[in-house]
């Protein structure tokens, strides 16, 4: 993002939380990149099927898509827990999932978009990776104020000040709706990966893993499964 590099990348770290937007920028990278390795956050999230959904989706991978299993590397977990205790939501609390008196829901996490990038960038320069893959979007999403692109680009000039080198952010979503990023799935890996996505990946923000439906499971009602039920009957409906 409004970063010049001296040569094309072949490596990544993919901000990787096991839902169906993480898991398609993770097949989105492993088609690019020679090296690619995951990132997730425990940061005190009410629901640890999220950690357990993350494994789930990296071991399908080599199945899903074969042709790129060997470039799939390390998966690394940072402990956030104490940013969590203070940045606290519907998503680390129990608490109603609502609009607050901003107008963004209550299960916004203040700077968790931030915070995560921050820290995704220290490992990335320990570990020799080139470019932060994340699944922001401001198509189709809850109005995150840390999910707009002109806050991936201030976020990408902060960090190349910070560390003193080109950071990169892709962000293969942003512009996508829902329903294309099962598109996008679709077209990397076809069957394959829209079935490890539609039955190994979480998105639903109350945990719920006992209500299965055409695009996987959760409750059906809170926000996320909302956009990721319309999503997918809009991908069905254009196919």
């Amino acid at each position: 993002m409004s970063v010049i590099l001296e040569k094309l990348p072949t490596s990544a770290l993919v901000l990787f939380s096991g839902g169906q937007d993480s898991a398609t920028c993770l097949a989105w990278a492993l088609e690019r990149f020679e090296r690619v390795e995951t990132v997730g956050f425990d940061y005190g999230q009410r629901h640890l099927v999220e950690m357990e959904a993350r494994q789930a989706v990296r071991a399908g991978m080599d199945a899903a898509l074969p042709q790129w299993a060997d470039r799939l590397g390390e998966d690394h977990v940072v402990d956030l827990t104490g940013y969590g205790r203070i940045a606290e939501s519907a998503l680390t609390a129990d608490r109603k999932i609502e609009m607050d008196a901003r107008g963004l829901p209550t299960t916004f996490v203040p700077g968790r978009n931030l915070i995560f990038l921050v820290a995704a960038a220290a490992l990335a320069d320990r570990r020799g990776l080139e470019v932060l893959v994340g699944g922001m979007c401001e198509t189709d999403y809850s109005g995150y104020p840390d999910c707009r692109h002109e806050t991936m680009e201030a976020m990408a000039r902060a960090l190349s000040l910070g560390l003193d080198k080109p950071v990169v952010i892709d962000t293969p979503l942003m512009w996508l709706t829902k329903g294309q990023t099962w598109a996008l799935a679709e077209r990397i890996g076809g069957a394959p990966l829209v079935e490890l996505i539609i039955e190994d990946s979480h998105t639903c923000y109350q945990g719920d893993r006992t209500h299965r439906h055409a695009w996987g499971y959760g409750c059906g009602e809170c926000p996320a499964c909302e956009l990721r039920a319309a999503g997918y009957e809009d991908w069905v409906a254009s196919r």
